[in-house]
């Protein structure tokens, strides 16, 4: 049997790799220095056949260890139409690589005595009250912070029917109003892991009650600013609405770029922002040292710990034996992932697209891995 080009790729990034996020490689424990010449060339060859394996327009990657940026850089173009190269400035739809980023602002109010993990939603004495209706069993009253953050309320799966993408005439209070109506909860909270957008987009609606501000106000001021990071936005919907250095997106698997509503998306997937960006603010909850942390190591560890629903899901994280965490994001036009490990390294890679083989956010993953081991210095 003939083997592809593509099953090549991954079988040699899978050797590299150790399985994707399966093991932990040996990385570097003193500062790493940049990429010579020719290990630059060496990564650029591993873009370059990821790209055309996967039929990548534009992929753009940043790496850093001990905090500290070691690898930046850009490939391919922006904009198709118009031949507009990709540079490491350029922004994309991170998708749900928003769900960390609501999650440690949900960890920053509960740290400054705001809220409680176990704290309800909705019903009597709730962080709603009455501003929302509840069904008739009132399943939904028992919904807590905890389940939101770890995607166990017990419906409203992403899936066909994924609220999200339902109705996107409505804004928030719309949509949550007609879920809790028409979407009865499956299963009891706490007791199943069905991964939910819907969730993060309560979430979000939390964070409005209990700060008086909106979500993105609230998080650039308190988390990203915190960063550094001044330029992070929530997208715009359409083309028109394309923000300044953001690429332009392309979906061969189906789905249109610019037909959902991705602003309402915003907690749950609705940011843009650059590969290095992404990575600064993992640097800022990677739980080491050489970097002043957003959360305390106490609530970064409850914010790692999985629950027995899903021992790989944490609290907007995904988690694993190896202690590595990671979070994905995929959108008709998008795929990315940033990943933190537990030697001290965070990388993110980004594209834009979303591909017709749906094998290649395993691939980005691995990709990352690859490119990690293949500079002399970065090794013990």
């Amino acid at each position: 049997m003939s083997i592809s080009r593509r099953q090549l790729l991954q079988t040699s990034l899978l050797c590299a790799a150790g399985m994707v996020h399966g093991s932990s490689p040996a990385l570097p424990q003193e500062p790493a220095s940049a990429p010579t010449p020719d290990e630059r060339k060496r990564l650029a060859r591993l873009a370059a056949a990821f790209m055309e394996t996967y039929e990548v327009p534009g992929l753009s990657i940043a790496i850093a260890i001990k905090g500290k940026p070691a690898y930046v850089e850009a490939f391919g173009v922006a904009d198709r139409d118009t031949g507009e190269a990709l540079t490491p400035q350029h922004r994309f739809r991170v998708a749900s690589i928003s769900k960390p980023i609501t999650s440690t602002g949900i960890f920053t109010l509960i740290e400054a005595g705001k809220l409680q993990l176990d704290q309800r939603i909705f019903g009597p004495n709730s962080i709603f009250g009455d501003d929302y209706p509840w069904s008739a069993d009132g399943s939904e009253t028992r919904i807590t912070i905890e389940h939101l953050l770890t995607h166990t309320t017990g419906g409203w799966k992403n899936d066909a029917r994924d609220p999200m993408f339902l109705n996107k005439q409505l804004n928030h209070r719309e949509l949550i109003t007609w879920t809790l109506k028409q979407m009865p909860l499956a299963v009891p909270p706490g007791t199943s892991f069905a991964y939910s957008n819907f969730g993060y987009c309560i979430l979000g609606r939390v964070i409005e009650k209990l700060t008086g501000q909106t979500y993105e106000q609230f998080i650039k001021e308190n988390i990203l600013k915190r960063c550094g990071i001044n330029d992070m936005q929530i997208a715009g919907n359409t083309l028109t609405d394309r923000a300044i250095n953001e690429v332009k997106y392309y979906s061969p698997a189906g789905g249109d770029p610019y037909g959902m509503n991705v602003a309402r998306m915003d907690s749950d997937g609705g940011w843009i922002a650059t590969p290095s960006e992404m990575t600064t603010f993992f640097v800022h909850i990677d739980g080491f040292k050489t970097t002043k942390q957003l959360l305390t190591d106490d609530t970064l560890r409850t914010m790692s710990t999985p629950t027995a629903a899903n021992p790989r899901y944490a609290k907007g994280l995904f988690v694993n034996s190896a202690n590595n965490w990671w979070h994905g994001g995929s959108l008709p036009g998008t795929e990315t992932l940033s990943v933190r490990t537990n030697s001290d390294f965070c990388w993110s890679a980004f594209t834009n697209t979303r591909p017709k083989f749906r094998d290649m956010t395993a691939a980005l993953d691995m990709l990352g891995w690859h490119m990690v081991r293949s500079v002399a210095d970065w090794h013990p």
